[in-house]
């Protein structure tokens, strides 16, 4: 047994009408071309061990149990990985439902179809449900070690890939208007529709995004200039390069507590809140300058801070951005609640998932040691 080709359908197609994206793996079954199931000695155990969640498949029977009776009776080997590839994907936290299996003009030669959410979890679902099931033909069992270490990949697979708060809104926004959709592999893209009405956005940026704007958003003293001459209310700062010139912008903020952070930073890099010395405002512009050359020091205020989302003139999402915090047990450390709260699936490196994990920096070890705190303790 096989793989000739695995490819990925992700549009209207001749397998679905309503179900756009596929897998469509071509396996050439070899030796088992003319053998079902019932005749593959320990085979319909085996798998009913390694795999006890396919008693939730249907299939054509129609009722709970369905597909494991069929392979209890005798069905194709493709048949059956079209289910595993399904089930993996389940497990892994993604519902998927949809597959298909045919037969080829060609003998023993399958198109396997199965419905994917993320693309590279549903390439890799099919290369593990071949490697499962020729496990199981040949010894009866699929090691419970492997199997986790699928389900294990496949979860990564999809966390990497998953989508942004802000894309995620945009995309629901999509699908709420029948919008077809798709991720590109180029610089994480979105592409929505298909053919001369096709848009693509990356995060919050679109086609219609000027180039202008962009370039202001990423200025943060230019900002808050208009914003300034829009008559917003915003905070006391100045621009500096060089710390000789840090005492004499403090005092034109307004004294202590401040702010001091990068000119052209983004996604908190460099960063210190709440400065009430000069010592820390030291340690703070000496950590801000490794992001950018000019660093802004603000008078500090408390508040919260949020992420709206707005689409067509309507605000679509509001996200509220909470600084990284841990809530002691009584047991462990800090260090190890960290690393318990790390373990959240949602949490990823970067900020590509909903939540990102939490970082042990020079920043951190200042805001524990300014409430009398060690990570070991």
């Amino acid at each position: 047994m096989r793989i000739l080709r695995i490819q990925t359908l992700r549009g209207p197609n001749y397998w679905s009408i309503g179900h756009h994206k596929l897998i469509v793996m071509r396996l050439d079954l070899e030796e088992l071309a003319n053998t079902p199931s019932n005749e593959i000695p320990g085979f319909y155990k085996g798998l009913k061990t390694v795999l006890p969640s396919l008693e939730e498949h249907f299939c054509s029977p129609g009722v709970r149990g369905g597909f494991l009776s069929r392979v209890a009776r005798g069905t194709m080997i493709g048949h059956i990985i079209e289910h595993v590839a399904l089930e993996l994907q389940d497990l892994a936290g993604m519902r998927v439902g949809f597959g298909r299996t045919r037969e080829t003009t060609t003998p023993g030669v399958y198109q396997v179809i199965f419905e994917y959410i993320d693309e590279q979890v549903g390439r890799y679902s099919a290369r593990a449900a071949v490697r499962l099931c020729r496990s199981i033909i040949d010894k009866q069992t699929y090691p419970q070690s492997e199997l986790e270490q699928d389900l294990k990949d496949l979860q990564e697979l999809a966390n990497h890939s998953a989508l942004g708060p802000s894309t995620q809104s945009l995309v629901k926004e999509a699908e709420a208007r029948d919008i077809p959709w798709m991720q590109l592999s180029a610089r994480a893209m979105i592409q929505l529709g298909y053919g001369v009405h096709q848009k693509r956005i990356q995060a919050t940026l679109s086609n219609y995004s000027g180039i202008l704007g962009v370039e202001l958003a990423c200025d943060k003293e230019g900002t808050k200039q208009i914003l300034r001459d829009a008559g917003v209310p915003v905070p006391r700062g100045t621009t500096i390069r060089f710390l000789d010139d840090l005492e004499g912008a403090i005092e034109d903020v307004g004294g202590y507590p401040i702010v001091i952070k990068p000119l052209n930073g983004n996604h908190g890099r460099g960063i210190t809140l709440d400065i009430n010395s000069w010592e820390e405002a030291q340690t703070a512009h000496k950590t801000a300058k490794e992001v950018s050359r000019s660093v802004i020091v603000e008078r500090y205020y408390k508040g919260f801070d949020h992420r709206i989302l707005v689409v067509n003139g309507k605000v679509v999402a509001v996200a509220e951005r909470i600084p990284a915090h841990v809530v002691g047990n009584g047991r462990s450390t800090i260090e190890e609640l960290i690393d318990q709260t790390n373990l959240d699936p949602h949490r990823g490196d970067g900020h590509d998932n909903v939540l990102t994990k939490i970082v042990v920096d020079a920043t951190s070890e200042s805001v524990l040691k300014k409430q009398g705190y060690r990570l070991e303790r």
